[in-house]
């Protein structure tokens, strides 16, 4: 199974920058996405042939505004290789739901957490917010790792470690590399779950997000913000776990985990 997850910064913008012929060459068995940033998905249905997907989105009730979506390859699910229970919106408070941070597909094998994590801002007034997120995405996982396994994928919004950021000293205490997220973060992995990119690849380094300012991207000064999550269970079973850093259209990279 191939699942891709990618933080598309408007899902439109996307598609216009060749979204729907990344589809075709990849051919993800399940896409994740993040930061759909459209409210009425029906417009974008008027644009766009999803028919060999089946479709599960989480608008943010603010128009142009965060959002998720999951989209199954329908052939996925017709020959039996993924067997959907149930996909639920929403993490259970109110102003996480609203902005369409959180969906749960439920297999009869696994869970799967399609999650867009906030942004804690330059002036870190959202960071009491962000860590309360996360507290409940990891309460949310380690409840359910107890029945079956778990993916979670997203954009996390931090880097964990110094190995996951170009410039680690320039940012200490920057958003997104704050003492709080990577703490939060180490907490999360001490519940029993990898970093898979991690757990395959060691210490590579490569990047899944750059700035827009300055050429951060051209001079590859990025950071590795985009994460697959598993239970420590399925370590065995992960092929292999990646970053399509050479894929643009957005100003993340989309990233792989095949199983």
């Amino acid at each position: 199974m191939k699942i891709i997850s990618w933080n598309v910064n408007g899902i439109r913008a996307a598609f216009k920058n060749g979204l729907a012929d990344f589809l075709s060459q990849e051919k993800p068995d399940i896409l994740c996405l993040q930061e759909i940033k459209i409210a009425d998905k029906d417009i974008l249905k008027a644009e766009f042939d999803f028919s060999a997907y089946k479709e599960y989105w989480h608008p943010a009730l603010r128009p142009g505004y965060s959002g998720t979506g999951i989209f199954i390859k329908e052939s996925a699910i017709i020959s039996g290789q993924i067997s959907v229970l149930s996909v639920k919106n929403g993490i259970g408070r109110e102003d996480f739901d609203a902005e369409g941070r959180f969906q749960l597909l439920e297999t009869k094998d696994f869970y799967l957490i399609n999650a867009y994590f906030p942004n804690s801002r330059a002036d870190l007034s959202r960071l009491d917010f962000k860590i309360e997120f996360n507290e409940m995405a990891w309460k949310v996982c380690d409840k359910l790792a107890k029945k079956r396994a778990v993916i979670i994928t997203g954009d996390f919004n931090v880097a964990h470690e110094p190995i996951d950021l170009a410039r680690p000293k320039q940012n200490e205490g920057e958003s997104g590399y704050t003492e709080e997220e990577r703490s939060s973060f180490s907490s999360f992995l001490k519940l029993g779950f990898l970093d898979s990119f991690r757990a395959i690849n060691g210490d590579k380094e490569q990047y899944s997000w750059w700035s827009f300012r300055a050429g951060a991207r051209q001079r590859n000064v990025g950071w590795r913000i985009d994460y697959f999550c598993v239970s420590a269970k399925l370590k065995k079973t992960i092929k292999k776990a990646y970053i399509l850093d050479k894929i643009t259209g957005s100003d993340h990279a989309p990233i792989g985990l095949e199983i």
